[in-house]
């Protein structure tokens, strides 16, 4: 047996994986798909374009459907007085301030009227800010999400989301990360013990 065959069925044998399903009303979060993650020289790079380009087709349907949407950026001070932990850890998460063009969500997602942009300084979308209390007002049951990093800010958003008693729906093509293990790994670990993992294509029918 392979070393990642003998991984899955160790998972298996211990009952990790139950699927959530889609339930209740949906909301969709869209994280950090910004400018600065779009751009391989400054924090992209990997597969984040093509996670951009699949979203496009799930915000469309999302709000064609009229379920609750959210997107997350990371914005710090123009003075760095609210430098934390992360930006020691990247310094040049500094540079993301309000005004900054890398911090402006992409062209082709870009937050429509009633459409909530969280603001945050740390990977969670959650942490210190209004929207899981926005989210319950919505009567959202299952959060379809979509962004990058998926190791990072997605990971981080989404284990916050079920500690909310959200149903976290990863759609895998429509998230993304600057190399390709720690992303295929955090969906591997999404999908055992915080969420659902999906494609896509699940959602356009919906």
């Amino acid at each position: 047996m392979s070393g990642a065959a003998s991984d899955v069925d160790v998972y298996r044998r211990q009952g990790f994986g139950r699927a959530l399903g889609i339930q209740g009303q949906i909301g969709l979060l869209i994280v950090d798909f910004v400018n600065g993650f779009a751009d391989r020289d400054i924090f992209g790079g990997g597969n984040i374009p093509s996670a951009i380009a699949s979203t496009r087709g799930v915000l469309a349907v999302a709000r064609k459907a009229g379920w609750s949407i959210a997107h997350s950026r990371i914005v710090y001070a123009d003075d760095g007085a609210d430098a934390n932990v992360f930006s020691i850890k990247v310094p040049g998460m500094l540079t993301l301030t309000e005004h900054a063009a890398a911090s402006a969500i992409v062209p082709e997602l870009t937050p429509a009227a009633g459409e909530l942009v969280v603001r945050k300084n740390v990977p969670s979308a959650f942490f210190g800010t209004a929207l899981a209390p926005w989210l319950t007002r919505q009567g959202v049951k299952t959060l379809l999400v979509a962004g990058c990093t998926t190791s990072g800010c997605v990971r981080a958003s989404v284990v916050d989301a079920m500690c909310f008693g959200f149903r976290p729906v990863v759609m895998a093509d429509c998230v993304g990360d600057r190399a390709q293990a720690p992303h295929d790994a955090s969906l591997f670990d999404i999908g055992q013990k915080y969420g659902d993992v999906i494609a896509s294509e699940q959602v356009l029918t919906l």
